[in-house]
């Protein structure tokens, strides 16, 4: 969730450094700081709260040099306070991180008995006391830097920087993304390309284990072996439109809007206008007898969609792990199966590391990513982009439907090589789905009565979610994006399984969202809807207009979708989903102005 950006420039590092932290506000953070050297002096501002904080505090108190690094901090070590913000100080060294020290407690220990104690609650100033330990034993930045690394365990991306060197950063990668940019006698660090879209398109990315001295002349880059890598530099061009609102509230709303042209994007990019796929000739599924689904999160769900599509089109069993999970319950694999590897970022700690478990195990490993350059993406046999373009919203939206896009063409793959689709049937699925866009514009049109049922929904305390089929995982996806957004507790569980337990949770105080178009599953997805009225229950209908015609009657609330192929409509269904997680979050969005509104976030249930 933090944000990293290292500047050694020609001009004041500051302000470079607070607009490229603004770039990495989609990240989540609850504090944010820079440190710069000037005149070979380290000084630091830091602030909690939104970055027009920090902003203020520089106007007062300014940071002046060329050098500089800067974080934004999501907390997990210790209370969002502006002694446990990034950067961390000790004596002549500091460091931002992005990551988790496995190992910090013991450091911390070895630390305080040789006298140097700790300030904060955080693992990362470990990190700081250990480098200044290292300096003051007698070693250069350049060894403290490198001893410090040797005695990390955990996940990790960081940049240091030093007193008396305004010609020195040093950057390190550990299951953690980070890059360097090159400009003009310039050098640049972050953890994302978007923060430094503005100074540079020039990009090297770290590889696991690396580690680099960066000067104005250039990057000198160490493997985790300290052997010196060669690692090749890549021009990214990022659309300046896709990462700016372009008059949108917020960037959920503006990812939402472009679902129809960004899915219109793909399905040209991997179709032709003959009915026929354009997907990679190596995504061949003739000899593969099952695949192996794996990701985090939203992408999770994606892949229990696609788990649906795998089995019901290609009659190709499919399983599906969550990947922090996944390594740990030593999976069974076939030398004959695929396994697919979801990512948005392409660099989710847990999905690379199941990946690299998992490698040289199976017949090929598949990556499902929105970008190419990624680790995810490099590491993989083949890597294939979900064409959504930047996603810069925490929630993910337009690259949740366009995985689905891609897992829906690699399905129709896997049933063209197998021999159970035809020609014709395949030409009349793509043309199915490319009615997908139109469709998605009908449904967003749904945003204004969405808004005002969603007033209501925010007054809730707890929301349920059901659906049948591939409608199921959709309803998990939607239960996950209202509290993710919203702060509500919600749940998603298959429509059957109500009566197991869940229905005890039904009264008039719990509204319960069904997504059931009228398809096969219908009429035993109403039956399920019935039990939900029984118990005075407020149902909000998410159906099609044969749907509500015919199961509308006695609901709270319904609204009406066009009509799409069963197959495809998780993908449709997934925006009014995704709208009334926006529009029940916006009455309720807190104010992140103090830490005791971000500690204190129950109390926005009562107002």
């Amino acid at each position: 969730m933090c944000g990293i950006v290292g500047v050694l420039g020609n001009h004041e590092a500051a302000p470079l450094l607070v607009e490229a932290l603004k770039r990495l506000e989609y990240r989540g953070y609850d504090s944010a700081g820079i440190a710069t050297v000037h005149k070979g002096r380290l000084d630091r501002r830091r602030a909690v709260g939104k970055l027009v904080n920090l902003s203020d505090l520089l106007v007062h108190d300014p940071l002046a040099g060329k050098s500089g690094i800067g974080h934004t901090r999501w907390a997990t070590h210790g209370a969002a306070t502006v002694t446990n913000a990034h950067p961390h100080r000790a004596g002549k060294v500091a460091v931002v991180h992005n990551g988790i020290i496995e190992n910090f407690r013991d450091l911390r220990s070895e630390l305080a008995a040789d006298g140097y104690a700790q300030e904060s609650d955080t693992d990362t100033e470990t990190i700081a006391l250990l480098a200044r330990r290292e300096i003051d034993r007698g070693a250069t930045p350049v060894e403290a830097a490198r001893a410090t690394l040797k005695r990390l365990q955990g996940a990790f991306a960081l940049c240091f920087l030093f007193d008396g060197e305004e010609d020195l950063m040093i950057a390190a990668r550990q299951g953690s993304p980070l890059a360097i940019g090159h400009g003009s006698g310039e050098m640049f660090v972050g953890s994302d390309a978007i923060a430094l879209a503005p100074m540079t398109d020039r990009i090297t990315y770290l590889e696991e284990g690396d580690w680099a001295v960066i000067t104005r002349a250039g990057a000198q880059i160490f493997d985790g072996h300290d052997r010196l890598a060669n690692r090749a530099e890549t021009r990214v061009r990022l659309d300046s439109a896709r990462i700016e609102k372009a008059g949108y509230k917020h960037f959920m709303a503006k990812e939402i809007a472009e679902q129809p042209v960004v899915i219109a994007d793909a399905l040209k990019h991997y179709t032709s206008s003959k009915g026929t796929l354009e997907l990679p000739e190596a995504l061949d599924f003739t000899t593969i007898d099952r695949v192996t689904l794996v990701a985090c999160g939203t992408a999770s769900y994606a892949c229990h969609v696609a788990k649906y599509w795998f089995e019901q089109i290609a009659g190709l069993p499919a399983d599906i792990d969550i990947a922090s999970e996944f390594r740990y319950r030593d999976p069974v694999l076939s030398p004959a199966s695929m396994a697919i590897f979801v990512s948005q970022s392409g660099e989710t700690a847990d999905t690379l590391a199941a990946l690299r478990h998992v490698k040289d195990n199976v017949a090929k490993v598949v990556a499902v990513i929105n970008v190419p350059t990624s680790s995810i993406a490099r590491e993989s046999d083949l890597a294939l982009p979900i064409m959504a373009g930047v996603e810069v919203g925490v929630a993910s939206t337009k690259a949740f439907t366009c995985q689905l896009t891609l897992l829906a063409l690699m399905a129709l793959k896997a049933a063209q090589d197998r021999g159970r689709i035809d020609a014709a049937t395949l030409r009349d699925r793509l043309e199915t789905l490319r009615a997908l866009p139109g469709l998605m514009n009908a449904a967003l049109a749904l945003s204004d009565p969405i808004a005002r049922i969603a007033e209501d929904l925010a007054r809730a305390q707890d929301i349920l979610f059901l659906g049948r089929g591939a409608m199921f995982p959709l309803a998990l996806e939607g239960a996950l994006k209202l509290k993710e957004i919203s702060y509500i507790h919600a749940e998603g569980y298959a429509s059957g399984e109500l009566k197991h337990g869940p229905i005890a949770l039904i009264d008039d105080a719990v509204p319960v969202i069904v997504l059931a178009p009228k398809d096969a599953l219908f009429d035993k997805t109403v039956s399920n809807m019935q039990e939900v009225l029984a118990r005075n229950g407020k149902v909000l209908l998410l159906s099609d207009a044969a749907g509500v015609e015919t199961a509308g009657h006695g609901t709270w609330k319904t609204l009406t979708l066009p009509t799409v192929d069963p197959l495809w409509a998780p993908i449709l269904y997934a925006v009014p989903a995704q709208l009334l997680a926006y529009h029940t979050a916006s009455p309720r969005a807190p104010t992140w102005t103090s830490p005791e509104t971000w500690q204190n976030r129950s109390r926005w249930n009562s107002q």
